[in-house]
């Protein structure tokens, strides 16, 4: 899996920190997204595509 967080973050000028505290989550977790190291659940990855304005499949790219 690969994400666009990275890339969506820098556009909407967030840190990891803000998006973790956005959709609840530590921001070590925002860093393992980030990675392609964690595998969300449907309600993380609907928050952080929500934040981003976008589609879940916007954001992450299940390969």
């Amino acid at each position: 899996m690969t994400t666009r967080i990275k890339e969506l973050r820098a556009k909407y000028n967030l840190t990891q920190e803000d998006l973790a505290q956005k959709v609840g989550v530590r921001r070590e977790t925002i860093v393992f997204l980030e990675k392609g190291k964690y595998m969300p659940s449907l309600k993380l990855a609907h928050d952080v595509a929500k934040v981003f304005k976008s589609k879940i499949e916007d954001v992450f790219i299940f390969d």
